[in-house]
Order: structure tokens, then sequence, then C-alpha cells
């Protein structure tokens, strides 16, 4: 099963979808902010691919983080902003079972689906 997870009003998710769509490749769509955010399975995001990683600092929910949250921010501090505000993840993020894709590159989703 594939989960595409973002927020719907995403540019990058919409383009992901449209992608997925165009090329009838069934997926689920889960939106944090209508569904929410897993915290177990935030956690193992985390630990996959580092809460660097997953912190969208071109986000205007990051721009609106207080300075201090955004100087002090390390992992428990991101693993708690990111829960309580996903729109901080950096998104889209698609899961085909035990493999996972951060973000959207056209070219790198062809050459996945193609295998």
């Amino acid at each position: 099963m594939i989960i595409l997870y973002g927020i719907s009003q995403c540019d990058t998710v919409r383009q992901a979808r449209q992608w997925l769509d165009e090329r009838a490749i069934a997926y689920t769509f889960h939106d944090w902010r209508k569904q929410g955010l897993n915290p177990v399975q935030l956690r193992a995001w985390v630990d996959e691919w580092g809460w660097e990683n997953l912190v969208n600092r071109r986000s205007a929910t990051w721009r609106n983080l207080p300075a201090i949250t955004r100087e002090k921010m390390d992992e428990s501090l991101a693993l708690a902003v990111m829960e309580d505000q996903p729109t901080l993840i950096k998104r889209p993020l698609l899961e085909l079972g035990s493999r996972r894709l951060l973000g959207f590159d056209a070219a790198q989703w062809t050459r996945l689906f193609q295998n």
C-alpha cells in the first residue's frame, strides 16, 4: 500500500498527487492537518532521516516560529514542534511499505516506479 503524507494546500504535495494520478498509481493520501500525525510514526521518521532533514526550514511555519525556538532547535524540541505543527515537516512523504521518500523529485519517482 502506498501512502502519501502531507497537507492538501502544499504546492509540492499537489504536484506529487498529480504525478501519481497521471500514472494511475493507487495511493492513499494522509493529510496531517485533517487526519493528524502519529507521534510513534514521527519518531520512526526522525530515527530514519534525522530531525534536521525532516524540518522544512523554507516553510512559513518555520519562519513564524519564535526566533528563540529556531535557535534552540534540537531533536527533542523538533519532535515536539513537528507534532504540534505538522506543517513544519518537509513534504510530501511517500511511504511504500518498508521504503520511504521525502520530498518530490519527478525523476527519482520515475526511476522508483519503473522497477
